[in-house]
């Protein structure tokens, strides 16, 4: 029978703490269109929660404040909530990306219309998921090689923002003036009083960082011609 070979032939939904590979949780991912998150860390499915208000309201001002960095940085791409293929049971859906595109240097890549391998630069809002993001998804961004990893807390308000060397995460520290500067993008300047406060604005720090000589030669760098591998 038609319908009952269709009926078979129907992955299994995707439930919290189901526990996956890789290929196996997109096949039943791509079987749930209305589902829009989910992910994959260490083989164990997590399923999205209730977003509050302060959680959308700092995705979207980071999500514009990479978006500024992007557009004036030929070479780079930021995304939004995209799904990263990291390892045999590892699928992240980050809050935010930044990366360097393949063609110009980049680490990362694309695979079935997925993100592959490790964005340069990853950004985690984290209310809910605070425990998450602070544990595995911390040791899978490292073990994968993401290079800057920023974590924005919304209680207490505090940004994380964390560099890898040899293998480890380290601190960056806000500078003297306040602002928290990226060590692979250079020019990234983050302003993080300006994400609490309505009345202040991400752009100048961003508008200030990209007229410095070493974002210049960053540009100049990422417009040169690679040999693909």
């Amino acid at each position: 029978m038609p319908m009952a070979n269709a009926a078979i032939a129907t992955p299994p939904i995707l439930r919290e703490g189901d526990r996956l590979t890789s290929a196996e949780f997109l096949q039943r991912w791509e079987a749930m269109p209305d589902l829009k998150l989910a992910e994959l860390i260490d083989g164990v499915v997590f399923m999205p929660s209730p977003v509050g208000l302060s959680h959308a309201t700092v995705v979207s001002n980071i999500n514009a404040w990479l978006w500024l960095y992007k557009d004036a940085t030929p070479g780079c791409q930021s995304t939004s909530d995209a799904t990263w293929v990291m390892g045999p049971t590892d699928v992240p859906q980050p809050d935010a990306v930044l990366r360097v595109l393949p063609e110009h240097g980049g680490h990362s890549g694309e695979a079935g219309g997925y993100g592959k391998g490790a964005p340069e630069l990853i950004v985690e809002v984290s209310g809910s998921t605070l425990s998450r993001d602070l544990g595995i998804k911390l040791e899978l961004y490292r073990k994968a090689g993401v290079r800057e990893y920023i974590t924005i807390l919304l209680k207490p308000q505090r940004v994380i923002w964390r560099e890898l060397s040899r293998g480890r995460y380290r601190d960056i520290d806000p500078s003297e003036d306040g602002l928290l500067r990226a060590h692979y993008f250079p020019g990234l300047w983050l302003d993080p009083q300006a994400l609490w406060d309505p009345k202040q604005s991400l752009r100048p720090a961003i508008e200030q960082g990209i007229q410095t000589p070493g974002h210049a030669a960053f540009v100049r760098r990422l417009a040169k011609p690679r040999r693909r591998k």
